[in-house]
Formats: structure tokens, sequence, C-alpha cells
């Protein structure tokens, strides 16, 4: 029982899985909040050009 704990312990299979999703995430979690940060910029610009369309017409 010793040893298969023991090499259980030393066993790194499947670690590099473990190391890709949790990269995956990071990089989900990120581009969820620059887009959300870039569309509240897009809108705003949108919405300054409407105005200036609006007003010099």
């Amino acid at each position: 029982m010793k040893t298969l704990l023991h090499s259980l312990h030393r066993d790194e299979n499947g670690q590099d899985l473990v190391e890709y999703a949790l990269v995956a995430a990071l990089v989900g979690l990120g581009s969820v909040t620059a887009m959300k940060t870039l569309s509240n910029y897009i809108s705003n610009a949108f919405t300054t050009v409407g105005s200036t369309l609006v007003s010099s017409v």
C-alpha cells in the first residue's frame, strides 16, 4: 500500500491537461472582461457620433 501511494504521488500523468485547462479558463475570463469594457467604449463612441450627426443636421 505504501508503494502504491508513493508511486501515485510521483506520477505526473494528466498534470499538463490541468495546466492547459487553467490557462484556457484564465484566457476566457480575461477575454470576457476585455469585451465588456470594449463594448462600453464602442457604445459611447457610437452615441457621440450619433449625437454629433443629429446636432449638425
